[in-house]
């Protein structure tokens, strides 16, 4: 939902809550066509080549069995979560950047953002984003249909929420800045996934569920001191 709110931000304000509703919509579908061919996906995790076979050597690798297997072998799992980091790493870059230099709600000198192209982007990071969890169902493929009911609640939840989430990033920017970080910390973090390093995700989760909940407090002492403000003018 963050990183769609981020993405349609820049389309005209009409074409923001269909830009939502399409990608969403996307979502569920994707993760659907995901969850339907489990069985191909098994072969995504087989490596294609291995580097120790292209000629590199033996000793630039780790010398545990489990970290040389992983990073040896490239699998279309790893290229594609690689090609997905990367691209969320550059978007939230430049996201940041244009925030940083005020040019995400003035003129913009570069293309302006159409509807099908934040749609486009939309459906390929949400490939990237559900691929992991994905495959990693494929020991539940016994209950494919709860797996599907379970992703169409989903996506209701979300189309539910989606607007509300939205309009509060958009009326605090400081949580938008730190939302575009989550989101470049996430492609750090499939980077790091694509090339064979495994993070403990726990860790990343709790750090970014520690800075939500102290930017919330900030948020709310602000408002509190805008209110105490306001409440002196009007007393004077």
């Amino acid at each position: 939902i963050v990183f769609i709110a981020i993405l349609t931000d820049r389309l005209p304000h009409e074409q923001q809550p269909l830009a939502r509703r399409l990608g969403l919509g996307i979502a569920m579908v994707s993760r659907i066509l995901l969850l339907l061919t489990l069985n191909w996906l098994k072969d995504m995790t087989a490596p294609l080549w291995e580097w120790t076979s292209l000629g590199i050597p033996r000793d630039l690798f780790p010398e545990d069995a489990h970290p040389f297997a992983e990073i040896n072998g490239v699998s279309v799992r790893d290229i594609i979560l690689l090609i997905g980091g990367l691209f969320l790493i550059f978007k939230s870059v430049h996201e940041i950047h244009a925030k940083m230099e005020g040019r995400d709600h003035g003129p913009s000198t570069g293309p302006k953002p159409t509807l099908r192209r934040v749609i486009a982007e939309i459906a390929v990071m949400d490939i990237v984003f559900s691929l992991d969890s994905v495959i990693t169902a494929i020991g539940m493929a016994n209950h494919l249909t709860v797996m599907v009911i379970a992703v169409m609640l989903a996506v209701v939840v979300m189309l539910v929420f989606a607007s509300r989430i939205s309009s509060f990033i958009e009326k605090h920017p400081t949580l938008k800045m730190l939302a575009l970080s989550f989101l470049l910390l996430i492609g750090v973090m499939l980077v790091a996934e694509g090339i064979g390093t495994h993070f403990n995700k726990g860790y990343i989760y709790f750090a970014m569920t520690f800075s939500l909940l102290v930017e919330f407090l900030n948020i709310r002492t602000t408002v509190k001191e805008k209110r105490r403000t306001q409440s002196d003018h009007a007393d004077d």
